[in-house]
């Protein structure tokens, strides 16, 4: 008998259906994809990070300013302030700040680090809001399958729900250093002042620490993490393609 149209959209429907299965399944049990939006891994891993003063070139006009982009993650800006005002910075909890001037509704988003020293910044209009390049934070692959089989070690990069963890934001995810394990005591590299310079785990809890000390909001602030939060370790960047590499 001929096919109809009926016929082949329910064959299409069945092939579809299934692709999402298998790739929902792949992402569960074996690598999931994660974006860092900051820098407390740096320079191990880079979260969304700029350059000021970056001067747009010829890969940076449209349209193969999109290539770049695609390939680099990077893409150059030269924003003029739409209004006189006071330059106003509000973190958004992602790596990024939306950044207003007085009292003007247009709004840019824009890496913290730019942020430091244009938040309270007075302008005028026309006047260099901020020019650079902006790169978005890598993206990278956790493996969820290898802590089924082998046991996490020292030095691993972890990546933990931080649901339940008092003093962070619930539901989300961070990514960190692996410092000490169950039993082990680990002596701070960068004590923090106040708090202990040595802390030795309980059952089940892990120290965490991100590579950038400076920067980082980490186990030395509001304690271990617990085995049933682990979601794996950081296995490699798959982009921006400029940086592919495998995560040590």
């Amino acid at each position: 008998m001929k096919k109809t149209f009926q016929d082949y959209g329910k064959e299409w429907l069945d092939t579809f259906v299934v692709a999402i299965s298998v790739a929902m399944a792949f992402r569960a049990y074996f690598y999931e994809p994660f974006k860092i939006p900051t820098g407390s891994m740096q320079e191990t891993l880079w979260g969304h990070h700029t350059q000021a003063g970056a001067e747009k070139g010829a890969w940076d006009m449209f349209p193969l300013s999109v290539l770049k982009w695609a390939v680099t993650g990077e893409r150059v800006v030269d924003w003029k302030s739409p209004a006189t005002g006071t330059v106003r910075c509000q973190p958004r909890g992602d790596g990024f700040a939306t950044v207003k001037v007085g009292t003007c509704d247009q709004s840019w988003s824009l890496p913290t680090d730019a942020c430091r020293e244009l938040n309270g910044k007075f302008v005028t209009k026309g006047e260099t809001l901020w020019k650079g390049s902006i790169t978005t934070g890598d993206f990278i692959f956790v493996n969820r399958w290898k802590w089924n089989f082998f046991q996490p070690k020292d030095g691993d990069v972890m990546i933990f729900s931080t649901t339940g963890i008092k003093q962070l934001p619930q539901g989300t995810h961070y990514i960190k250093r692996m410092k000490a394990r169950p039993g082990e005591t680990y002596v701070l590299e960068h004590p923090v002042e106040g708090r202990p310079d040595a802390v030795t785990m309980g059952p089940d809890e892990y120290f965490a620490c991100g590579d950038n000390f400076n920067n980082s909001f980490d186990s030395r602030y509001w304690g271990t993490v617990p085995r049933a939060n682990l979601r794996g370790e950081g296995a490699f960047v798959f982009w921006p393609l400029t940086g592919w590499r495998i995560i040590r």
